[in-house]
């Protein structure tokens, strides 16, 4: 067995002939099955006639393949190896009667070292968020109570024109050249006059109508709007206001407090208010600290990358991305579409990235070894049990999780915590 760049073995293994060629019968049975041979069912055919049609390499290089797929599953097992994708298998010798010899490149998991020395480091980025405090200055609860204030926002129907920042519901119809345009046309759409929702000088149109009226209008949208096809163009609007409601915000005092909850006067609620920012803010800084303590131990540590560990890191980042599209209503192509890009290349400008990601995942895996920080199995089956838990009540999801998967992942977890925490006390 020999070591190669970027993680990778090479091997080389004779397989006996008397073992290999009990593949050879599989292999003419295999053939046959694709041959229309008068006389005999599919996959029944003799081998001296099978090869007649379709020759002895086809036969020898099908019960080799077959050989070498077992011989691989049985050596990775017996070696240890932790394998990632598939091999690359060249066969070097085959003949009947011989041993069958073939040769394997495969990427297997790669081994880090993590240097002494990123405690450092850590112990100096430590001292920089022991001197922080997480303080909320006014303003910051001002603009918290502003919001707050603005969720609870009582609507009023009136009669009167529509002003900035009123509520109205409106039904609009957008055509160019005569035309609608895709997604073009609403009925109850609500809006809020005045947060420049649509393109520019459509909301401005709607102040001083009245409910019921109507009006027909031409704007150009934008030069460099999002959907190219509709970019500077003129289009004509067709709009009637249904409903004009005049958005009472109530006043920041005592009784606004009160009706709250639990508050007897507006500082009760500002204090409560704080202590949740406060604590909002400590978090914050704690990811801030675990992000360069990882950047502090990818610095201090050395590893060869497979390439297709990178890549299947960038992939599972595009499947995070998908996820996070969804509540948008986009899709990864429609994304594409906008940047000008296909898949293969958002994945080639994310491999940096993954590659960060690979590396952290390593290192904090030999931290948790390096620094006894490994979780036991108790603890580990305590952690799966709340992911099943929350699980309990979902249809049918408890018998198709993977319990081996749900065990490494739970166990990752909990030691990368631990690891963290260790880090916090240096």
């Amino acid at each position: 067995m020999k070591n190669l760049p970027k993680s990778q073995i090479e091997f080389e293994v004779a397989i006996p002939c008397l073992e290999w060629e009990k593949y050879l019968e599989p292999a003419v049975e295999e053939a046959s099955q694709e041959l229309n041979i008068p006389g005999f069912r599919p996959g029944k055919a003799p081998r001296k006639i099978v090869e007649q049609k379709v020759g002895q390499g086809v036969i020898l290089n099908g019960a080799a393949q077959k050989a070498i797929q077992k011989n691989y599953e049985d050596f990775v097992k017996k070696e240890k190896l932790e394998v990632i994708g598939s091999p690359k298998v060249e066969v070097l010798e085959i003949s009947e009667g011989k041993d069958l010899k073939y040769k394997a490149v495969v990427s297997v998991m790669p081994k880090i070292k993590v240097e002494e020395k990123y405690t450092k480091g850590i112990k100096e980025i430590n001292k920089e968020y022991k001197e922080k405090k997480p303080e909320v200055d006014e303003k910051e609860l001002d603009l918290e109570l502003e919001k707050l204030a603005n969720s609870r926002v009582k609507l009023v129907t009136v009669a009167r024109e529509a002003q900035k920042n009123d509520s109205v519901e409106i039904d609009f119809e957008v055509k160019i050249g005569g035309v609608p345009i895709e997604n073009g046309t609403s009925k109850k759409h609500a809006l809020i006059v005045g947060r420049g929702v649509f393109i520019p000088g459509f909301e401005e149109q709607i102040i001083g109508m009245k409910e019921g009226e109507e009006k027909e209008f031409e704007l150009n949208f934008p030069a460099d709007y999002h959907k190219k096809d509709l970019a500077g163009k003129l289009a004509s609007f067709k709009v009637k206001v249904n409903l004009v409601q005049d958005r009472q915000t109530p006043e920041i005092n005592d009784e606004f407090a009160v009706s709250l909850g639990n508050f007897s006067n507006l500082e009760a609620l500002k204090k409560n208010m704080r202590e949740g920012m406060e604590h909002e803010t400590l978090h914050k800084m704690k990811d801030e600290k675990r992000v360069k303590y990882i950047e502090e131990i990818i610095k201090n540590s050395t590893v060869e990358l497979p390439e297709i560990l990178v890549h299947q890191e960038a992939q599972r980042m595009l499947q995070e991305f998908e996820y996070q599209l969804a509540p948008m209503g986009m899709n990864v192509d429609q994304y594409l579409a906008q940047i000008k890009k296909n898949k293969e290349e958002l994945i080639s400008d994310w491999e940096p990235q993954a590659k960060k990601r690979v590396i952290s995942a390593l290192a904090l895996k030999e931290l948790a070894k390096m620094e006894n920080l490994e979780a036991n199995s108790k603890e580990v089956e305590a952690e799966m049990n709340k992911t099943l838990q929350y699980y309990k009540n979902v249809k049918d999801m408890q018998k198709n999780i993977d319990m081996e998967g749900l065990y490494t992942y739970s166990k990752g977890v909990l030691e990368n915590e631990k690891v963290f925490e260790y880090l916090e006390k240096l």
